[in-house]
């Protein structure tokens, strides 16, 4: 009578210990991806979205738009694509400040696409017609090193092909970083398995926190 019991367990830890393997070597990769600048040039950078202040850009949002700022100056693109939309009460979206942010510092409007969405998801979705209608297929990817995995996992499943850029200036830095890198091992362990927009979705029906 054991003998089904004990292979009922040795299943189970089995399942258990690949469950752990999986989402261990993908703690790795989401870690390794965050620690890569590609050389690469590119048609279009895209910035993913991040908090603003009544119209200023949050700490972390500015590293972002400086990040893009520098690849644009450096030649690497001649198109910004700026994301991110606004919660209820706000009166300004991610991607517009993002956008008066980049004008201010010398970025032509013209060389600026405004985007929107709640999550990482939608931020990509909300630009993608338009780069697309612009012949974009290549894309640098800036937002902070523990989300670079999953952005850019995101803009492939579009249709692009993205290169790494994450901030070097994130003002989210040493064992502050340790919970974002888990939620975002979480978040492409199971992204991958169901599809991320599978997880947008879930997200905009249940009260589940993230981007």
């Amino acid at each position: 009578m054991l003998f089904p019991f004990k292979l009922i367990f040795k299943i189970i830890s089995a399942t258990i210990s690949l469950i752990v393997l999986y989402f261990a070597i993908t703690l790795v990769q989401v870690w390794m991806t965050g620690r890569q600048h590609s050389s690469h040039g590119a048609q279009a950078i895209v910035v993913l979205g991040a908090a603003e202040y009544n119209g200023t850009p949050s700490p972390d949002l500015a590293a972002r738009l400086n990040q893009a700022f520098v690849l644009y100056e450096a030649g690497r693109a001649p198109l910004i694509a700026v994301t991110g939309g606004k919660l209820p009460g706000d009166m300004f979206t991610e991607a517009g400040t993002s956008a008066s942010y980049l004008r201010s510092k010398g970025v032509p409007a013209a060389a600026i696409i405004t985007g929107s969405g709640s999550d990482t998801y939608q931020n990509i979705q909300s630009v993608s017609p338009t780069l697309k209608a612009r012949g974009v297929s290549t894309v640098l990817v800036v937002t902070d090193p523990f989300h670079e995995d999953r952005s850019m996992a995101i803009a492939s499943t579009f249709g692009f092909s993205p290169y790494p850029s994450p901030t070097s200036n994130s003002p989210i830095q040493g064992w502050a970083q340790l919970p974002y890198y888990l939620r975002e091992t979480v978040a492409v362990g199971v992204g991958r398995i169901t599809g991320y927009s599978f997880l947008s979705n879930e997200r905009h029906i249940s009260p589940i926190t993230g981007g």
